[in-house]
């Protein structure tokens, strides 16, 4: 049984107390464990009591690792679980804080799977093809990913991704403005067919020529 003589501030970035026992420095532990804990000046301790507190520790630790990581942006299950790995936490941590996240709404995959698409849509739009293949590389289930992608429509979508694009292109010779809009929309995941609609859509839009007119030569 050892009893704290002490609970000192310490140095590093993270608001750290260093627990000091018998007059000697015996752990380090966060600000927030030593309030959850209520430790105090003169409370006695046993081995047990300072593994147990070592524990709740590394919890919170992980836990907080989690809660800055998802303060960016929205992040799925498995982003969460490979971040948490890399910066050396245990199993056994890893769970806990992952389903406590989950139990408090901080992490949901099918929500993220819509936010994905949403922030895709809006800023960067893209077929539902490259859509679904970030989502499965986020993690996601077959499940959470046909939710969020059964409304993408291709063809607006590369409309929509080519407007301001075409806009800038200053080419008047439809070969090259087909090319080089075509190249833009196939990185962006869309299939031939689309790509061949589009760029047509909006040459015509450009020269003000009518949808029934099947020339794709300006008007003059």
């Amino acid at each position: 049984m050892s009893k704290i003589t002490g609970l000192k501030p310490g140095k590093t970035r993270e608001k750290r107390i260093n627990v000091i026992l018998d007059g000697k420095p015996a752990i380090a532990l966060l600000a927030e464990t030593v309030l959850k804990a209520g430790l105090q000046v003169g409370q006695e301790l046993t081995e047990s009591s300072l593994e147990a507190l070592a524990g709740l520790d590394r919890c919170q630790r992980c836990r907080n690792a989690a809660v800055r990581f998802l303060a960016y942006r929205p992040r799925s299950e498995a982003e969460i679980r490979q971040r948490l790995l890399r910066r050396g936490f245990p199993d056994a941590e890893i769970e806990k804080t992952v389903a406590r996240l989950k139990e408090q709404g901080l992490i949901d995959d099918i929500a993220f799977a819509h936010f994905w698409r949403d922030n895709r849509q809006e800023f960067s739009p893209r077929s539902r093809r490259l859509t679904e293949l970030e989502l499965k590389r986020k993690g996601l289930s077959t499940e959470a990913i046909e939710q969020a992608v059964s409304h993408i429509d291709d063809h607006e979508s590369a409309y929509q991704a080519a407007l301001a694009r075409a806009r800038r292109l200053s080419t008047e010779d439809y070969r090259d403005f087909r090319q080089r809009l075509g190249g833009f929309l196939g990185r962006r995941g869309f299939s031939y067919g689309v790509i061949d609609e589009t760029t047509k859509r909006l040459w015509r839009e450009r020269h003000q020529i009518p949808e029934d007119n099947r020339s794709l030569k300006a008007v003059t």
